[in-house]
């Protein structure tokens, strides 16, 4: 099967005529031009009414060719959808459109680590190319030029004949690679500092969005009799893709050492919280306190998954007017510093800018 995309923007093209936004004032006109998709040349999507020897799946959005390939485009606001085969070879995907059906997508089998996944109705949504980039290497899919020409079911130099492994790519004579399928190889603990409404939690979110299966670990107080507390757990709870599961607990270590898929650990501040109130240490003794957090660093040490938290950067000058809040700030203090010395990847989020550290 011969894919081109001739066109890979949404319905405006990126940018967007006209528009003023810093996302479209930093790129030339016609810099992407609006989604076209063209299959061998005679089936053009969608694939409502396909010529002799294609099957149309997924309601019009799915292909499936006469070499058995099988394509799937999922455009803006479409659902992931339940028919179709089982397991697509391409999947053309708008994800800057909630990014979390690549992760439905893969938690149902119709996509694995063998699908190529493909960026497209791509515009102002996002800020930058490189912004694009990024996002794009943490869901294990990426961007290609307007024009480009992918082909599936070719054997590759060094494999056995007919194995599949990639989607040949290519732009143009002599042009061309390999284009990957699945995840990419992603840091096995990440911590997001930030101070409150910095994006910290968002970027959590954003880094697992297409995974097909998160624990989300939320350590704060549901919000019982705190009505603007509930609505910002309410507001969390709506924003998190609804194949997460959701698990409500101080006891991160058992949290931890149970897991069986990508935990997000939301967040250390609210834990830490908890472990002074159950031990009665704001007035009390400390040192049950540093036990907990010793535990915590081993089980983080030692996790069997994935593991992303957000923690709260505390300090920046200002010192707390009371011991109790001054030991508070002192204990999270050490407990970021030593877990971001057991982390691949740490990053201070400021205004939802990544602060690499």
């Amino acid at each position: 099967m011969k894919i081109l995309v001739s066109g890979t923007a949404g319905g405006s093209g990126w940018p967007e005529p006209g528009c003023r936004c810093a996302s479209c004032a930093g790129l030339p006109s016609g810099h992407r031009r609006p989604f076209e998709l063209v299959v061998d040349g005679v089936a053009r999507f969608p694939f409502d009414d396909p010529p002799s020897g294609y099957r149309a799946c997924a309601g019009g959005l799915g292909l499936a060719g006469p070499d058995g390939s099988r394509l799937l485009c999922l455009p803006k606001g479409r659902p992931v959808p339940q028919d179709g085969p089982a397991r697509y070879d391409v999947v053309l995907i708008d994800l800057l459109d909630r990014p979390e059906r690549l992760g439905e997508l893969r938690r149902a089998g119709l996509a694995d680590d063998r699908t190529a996944v493909v960026a497209v109705g791509l515009d102002h949504r996002i800020r930058s190319e490189e912004e694009l980039a990024r996002r794009l290497r943490l869901w294990g899919a990426l961007a290609v030029p307007d024009g480009t020409a992918l082909e599936t079911g070719q054997a590759l130099p060094g494999t056995t004949s007919g194995t599949v492994i990639g989607t040949v790519i290519g732009t143009g004579p002599g042009g061309g690679g390999v284009l990957p399928g699945g995840p990419v190889t992603a840091p096995w603990r990440t911590l997001l500092l930030g101070g409150s409404r910095s994006g910290k939690s968002a970027e959590a979110e954003l880094r697992l969005a297409a995974e097909p299966y998160v624990t989300y670990v939320a350590t704060g107080p549901s919000g019982a009799g705190d009505g603007e507390w509930a609505a910002r757990v309410r507001a969390h709870r709506e924003r998190r893709p609804a194949h997460w599961a959701t698990v409500e607990t101080a006891d991160l270590v058992s949290a931890i050492r149970q897991a069986t898929a990508p935990l997000l650990i939301d967040g250390l501040g609210t834990w830490l919280t908890a472990v002074f109130d159950e031990h009665g240490a704001w007035e009390g003794d400390r040192a049950p306190v540093r036990e907990r957090c010793d535990e915590l660093v081993t089980a983080w040490r030692r996790t069997p998954v994935r593991l992303v938290a957000v923690s709260d950067e505390v300090g920046m000058g200002v010192v707390p007017a009371t011991s109790s809040g001054r030991s508070f700030r002192d204990e999270l203090g050490r407990l970021n510093e030593r877990l971001a010395a057991e982390s691949e990847y740490v990053a201070l989020v400021v205004a939802g800018r990544l602060l690499e550290l």
